[in-house]
């Protein structure tokens, strides 16, 4: 695939930069709760919720942490990593497959980079970089009845909420990753676009085609060299290096393979894109998603070095308008049906994401305040929900800020 040539010197300028030290970012300083006005007493409910859950069998362990502003002020690890064959313990730096939280922290981010940097907008028509979406819906569609990318990171392009993968593998074989988005233009009966909204991991796999046809490289790739280096998040990938495995949360037991742990748990990423997707497949650690967390917290930018624009931030957590009544931004959630981990007590300018896997970051703009929540629930079946645990540590985090 060819670069755009646009993009290249863009790439060269932020290659540049990135030569004279961006990479040498540092984790978050820590702050005591009391010095950022939490009460350190209300928080310890926190600890009780977590461990109530690890004791009932909801989830073998967990990582908690609470970043304020510029600073990590509360982090614990909770339980087990690991139950069968044998007992490993939680510890903060446990890497975890965060499953659909690749959505706000990889593709709508890097479609963002790329409308601030002029490269796309956000009301492009999707066929102008993916052309399958000329014929979406099975026929020929004029320009202006067409999805655009503001549809897709909205879930309300009227694309299905996932696809079959066995069905897909059937169909295409070992070319089921490149005959997707033919696919998914094929489906009879789409709804018009931004008149439904679908949760959908289609929406976002096709963004990753968006970014991948501008930039000229894998998904992994970008967001690896312009947004993780960038903001030091050194242990945040996709496809985990083997030499991790005995760092990454498991996320599944059988009896004839053991522990599966390294490899993404979503089904369409693992075997249809083979581990890089735009809608799962990103590995991270509780400390990483902090400087993240403090980066959109303080408008784009975090140790003195600045990933997004504050305009891109504000664009990227607000409703778009005409768009308020789907309770989404680009790429988070606000107050769809499936915001409930942000609780009850946080302002309503808060947003946030979850993952399948028990993970989910909650931000709240007001005070400045993340929550951040990582479990392997799935491990070892994939039989509980954390849906009610999220949102009762929402509650004791947003009820412990006193100023």
């Amino acid at each position: 695939m060819q670069m755009n040539p646009g993009y290249s010197a863009f790439f060269i300028f932020l290659a540049t930069v990135l030569a004279f030290g961006v990479t040498d970012a540092q984790p978050l300083q820590h702050a005591s709760p009391q010095k950022m006005n939490l009460d350190p007493v209300r928080m310890l409910a926190a600890d009780s919720l977590i461990n109530d859950a690890i004791n009932s069998g909801v989830t073998p362990g967990a990582v908690l942490v609470v970043v304020r502003e510029n600073f990590l002020v509360y982090r614990r690890a909770y339980g087990m990593m690991q139950r069968e064959p044998e007992m490993r313990a939680m510890h903060t730096n446990t890497i975890f497959d965060l499953a659909s939280l690749t959505k706000p922290l990889a593709t709508g981010v890097a479609i963002m980079k790329l409308v601030e940097s002029g490269h796309i907008r956000l009301t492009d028509p999707v066929s102008k970089y993916v052309p399958e979406f000329a014929h979406f819906g099975g026929m020929e569609l004029p320009l202006r009845e067409q999805p655009r990318i503001i549809h897709l990171l909205t879930h309300t392009a009227g694309l299905p909420s996932y696809a079959p993968v066995r069905q897909l593998e059937k169909l295409y074989g070992p070319e089921a990753a490149d005959s997707l988005m033919t696919w998914l233009c094929t489906l009879p009966d789409r709804a018009v676009p931004g008149t439904q909204l679908t949760y959908s991991c289609p929406s976002f796999i096709t963004l990753q085609q968006v970014v991948e046809a501008v930039s000229g490289m894998d998904l992994g790739t970008w967001t690896r060299r312009h947004i993780y280096e960038p903001l030091g998040m050194h242990e945040t990938f996709y496809l985990p290096d083997a030499a991790l495995l005995d760092r990454i949360a498991p996320t599944l037991y059988r009896d004839e393979e053991g522990v599966i742990a390294g490899v993404v748990h979503d089904p369409l990423a693992r075997d249809v894109m083979g581990g890089i997707s735009g809608n799962a497949g990103l590995f991270s650690t509780a400390d990483d998603l902090a400087i993240f967390a403090a980066m959109m917290l303080n408008d784009g930018a975090v140790d003195g070095r600045r990933l997004l624009a504050p305009a891109t931030v504000r664009t990227m957590t607000s409703a778009p308008v005409g768009f308020e009544s789907f309770g989404r931004a680009l790429g988070w959630d606000l107050s769809s049906s499936f915001a409930s981990n942000q609780g009850d007590l946080f302002g309503t300018r808060t947003y946030g994401h979850t993952g399948y896997t028990g993970t989910s970051m909650v931000l709240d703009p007001d005070t400045r305040t993340a929550v951040i929540l990582l479990t392997n629930r799935v491990y070892p079946e994939d039989s509980t929900s954390v849906v009610d645990l999220r949102a009762k540590v929402a509650n004791v985090v947003a009820a412990s800020i006193l100023k």
